[in-house]
């Protein structure tokens, strides 16, 4: 280094550092001067500088003494220059640092730590520069000077990720988080469901180190203390609490918290911070002390849930796939409940065919049958001999069928069953004997039965465990309302598709999107009958009213369809397990629906390959494939899907490839439509179709290492 620029350095250096000795002297009984204060503002942009510059000095200052770099005379210089430079910046940080302390809202123990970490850095980077080329300056000396310097850099940035983005900023990732998620019986409100929230979304900024606005949100005595605005809420009134008016403006103002840039707010935790000033906030209260229809309660014990529901474990062995198989047909569903489970879920329907038969075939599954769904069957009380005789049904659905109390009876011999749906029966006082006899029950739904909640009153008394039913009381809270409805008759159309979206609740708006985000109540497209889509879609639909809780966003997937092959035939064929109704499954324009075993659904471990034939030419603009996903089941996306088209099948080109991203465990479960466009019209008579599954499941999930499953039903050729 050249004498007049390490004159320059060493002094600049020597200044530097006096002045951060006297700013630390100063201590409190500074001010500092309003012009001066964005001067301390810019320490988040240059303390990137000595951070890096550091590093690589003291990196470079640990092997000096190596014996192949102490004569070399370009590595001693170039240490030096990153030394000075370094030191020159870690000094004007700190000063920097320092005047920005002194502004309101810094304060706390990781504002002392980050500081003295901070001070650290500067003064011992300007000590190893001072000493480092003297003559008693040994190895030992670089390499001690090297480790203490880097250890202030992470110390002094590991606390000052804490002011700025909240404890352990920085070391959190490697600490070990996993906690046991508090039971609802034990979970207070604030605790377990109001401060996670703080924690998460606001404690960034209104931390014990860094209380912006003068409010600090990690301690009960603070949030009733407010701010610099003052309170932070009026109990009791949400809608002239500060804290909801700040979340609740639009992202775009200036005062919208949480601010743009940091992670915001969900609808649910807005609705539960909403509910709890509400509720007239208490630090102590239990979730379970509140009623068991109170708005705060449902939604906060949605939070604290198992993350994954364990399954229950089934005493009894799998039924024959054959008798699944033959069970199943134009009016009755047999499914199994999950992957590998031997347990069986039964839907009938179609009430027009309807008889006891359709309950009598089911015996060769009589010991499999854990859930039977008759909703809106004419079910006779004499039918129910032929359920009761499925030894371990666990949930059973009668809704508005044509049962009596008396029927009820012969129920009395399930075991095992917990959930039974009455709505829409009637019913009479002298019935709930007969539901008593149920002693395995735990939720009964009886809303609609021309009986009253106190008639359940004794029934309640008897069982303890009871949850009963009854429908829609008004307390005076907001309800949340129920998922519009599609009521078109069929979700394929060639042409145009005139969406006919329902809601019961009077008074309802509903608002769609078609762009796969979540409909919200303004920007969203109102619904209003007489609307066309001319596409293949993914409608996303929810509905709104004042004084009601927005209902759960609902999907429905339409189709366009202009052409149907006239032929088709496997040239890989499926899993014997998988093979819906043979080749033909694929364009019988007959969906497989949410349930992948109820035998509509073509699916395999390999390559899935089926060929196409028009007797007409036609003009193909696209092909959509629609797939299932249940990343909890191994069914994964397809990993890439090929078209091949031509005047026959000796004669293909490849016409599109599509590739699909990347699974990821939160991935969630749906009917996904996978659309593989030309890039230009092609005639052809003849397609073939590939469909390639993920070759090795991800390490995380359980049956990593294995292929994945892709399933698919019907293809849609435009």
């Amino acid at each position: 280094m050249k004498s007049s620029h390490k004159g320059f350095a060493d002094g600049a250096l020597f200044a530097l550092n006096v002045f951060i000795l006297v700013l630390l002297l100063a201590g409190s009984s500074l001010v500092v001067p309003q012009w001066l204060q964005p001067a301390g503002r810019l320490h988040p942009l240059v303390l990137h500088f000595p951070i890096v510059i550091l590093m690589l000095a003291m990196l470079m200052e640990y092997f000096r003494f190596k014996p192949e770099f102490v004569d070399e005379k370009f590595y001693q210089s170039f240490t030096d220059y990153l030394l000075v430079l370094g030191a020159l910046f870690a000094s004007v940080t700190v000063i920097m640092g320092l005047l920005l302390s002194h502004e309101a809202g810094y304060e706390g123990s990781n504002l002392q730590w980050h500081k003295w970490f901070g001070v650290g850095v500067a003064f011992v980077g300007y000590g190893v520069y001072l000493i480092r080329n003297r003559e008693r300056y040994t190895a030992a000396m670089a390499k001690t000077g090297a480790l203490v310097t880097v250890f202030c850099l992470i110390m002094a940035g590991h606390f000052g990720g804490n002011i700025t983005h909240g404890d352990d900023f920085v070391f959190g990732p490697m600490m070990d988080k996993d906690k046991t998620q508090v039971p609802i019986n034990e979970a207070l409100v604030y605790r377990d469901v109001i401060a996670p929230i703080f924690e998460a979304k606001c404690q960034s900024c209104h931390n014990a180190d860094k209380t912006k606005g003068g409010l600090k949100l990690t301690d009960e005595e603070s949030i009733l203390k407010g701010g610099k605005k003052g309170k932070l809420f009026v109990a009791g009134n949400p809608q002239i609490s500060l804290l909801l008016q700040r979340i609740h403006l639009p992202e775009g103002e200036k005062k919208h918290m949480p601010p743009i840039g940091k992670p915001q707010l969900t609808d649910e935790e807005k609705l539960l911070l909403y509910f709890w000033v509400k509720n007239n906030p208490d630090f102590k209260k239990k979730v379970i002390d509140l009623p068991a229809t109170d708005s705060l309660r449902m939604i906060a014990s949605t939070f604290l849930k198992p993350v994954e529901s364990t399954e229950e474990t089934y005493a009894f062995s799998a039924a024959s796939e054959d008798d699944i198989k033959k069970l199943n047909n134009n009016y009755r569903v047999v499914y199994p409940l999950a992957a590998e489970s031997p347990a069986l879920a039964v839907n009938i329907y179609n009430k027009s065919t309807f008889n006891v038969k359709a309950l009598e075939e089911l015996s060769p599954i009589s010991k499999q049958v854990v859930s039977l769904d008759l909703n809106k069957m004419p079910v006779k009380d004499a039918d129910l001999k032929a359920v009761a005789k499925l030894e371990n049904l666990r949930r059973l659905v009668l809704n508005f069928s044509d049962v009596t109390g008396t029927g009820l009876k012969e129920l009395a011999g399930l075991k095992n069953l917990r959930s039974l749906s009455l709505a829409g029966v009637k019913l009479t006082v002298a019935d709930i004997k007969q539901l008593a006899a149920i002693k395995s029950l735990t939720e009964l739904a009886v809303w609609d039965t021309g009986l009253k909640p106190a008639d359940f009153q004794l029934l309640q008394a008897t069982n303890k465990q009871l949850k009963i039913l009854t429908g829609f009381k008004d307390d005076g809270k907001p309800v949340k309302l129920t998922n519009p409805e599609l009521k078109n008759s069929s979700v394929i159309f060639s042409e145009s598709y005139p969406p006919q979206l329902t809601n019961p609740i009077k008074g309802v708006e509903i608002r769609y999107t078609t762009d796969n985000s979540a409909p919200d109540s303004v920007r969203s497209m109102l619904y209003k009958p007489g609307t066309v889509i001319t596409e293949s879609t993914v409608i996303k639909a929810r509905a709104f009213k004042t004084g009601w809780i927005c209902s759960d966003t609902v999907q429905f997937n339409v189709y366009k369809c202009r052409y149907t092959p006239d032929s088709v035939m496997f040239i890989t064929r499926p899993d014997d397990k998988y093979k819906g109704d043979g080749a033909k499954t694929i364009i019988d324009k007959d969906l497989g629906g949410t349930s992948f075993g109820n035998g509509k659904w073509l699916a395999s471990q390999k390559n899935l390959a089926i060929m196409m034939w028009f007797n007409k030419p036609i003009e193909m603009h696209s092909l959509e494939l629609n797939t299932m996903r249940n990343i909890g089941s191994q069914i994964f996306l397809a990993a890439s899907i090929e078209i091949w088209g031509g005047a026959d099948k000796d004669h293909l080109k490849l016409l599109s490839t599509l590739k699909t991203a990347t699974p990821h465990k939160d991935d969630p479960f749906g009917l996904v439509p996978l659309s593989c466009k030309l890039n230009k019209a092609q005639t052809i008579s003849c397609i073939k179709l590939i469909a390639r599954p993920i070759k090795v499941v991800p390490d995380w999930h359980s049956a990593k290492g294995k292929p994945g499953w892709v399933f698919m039903d019907e293809v849609f050729i435009n």
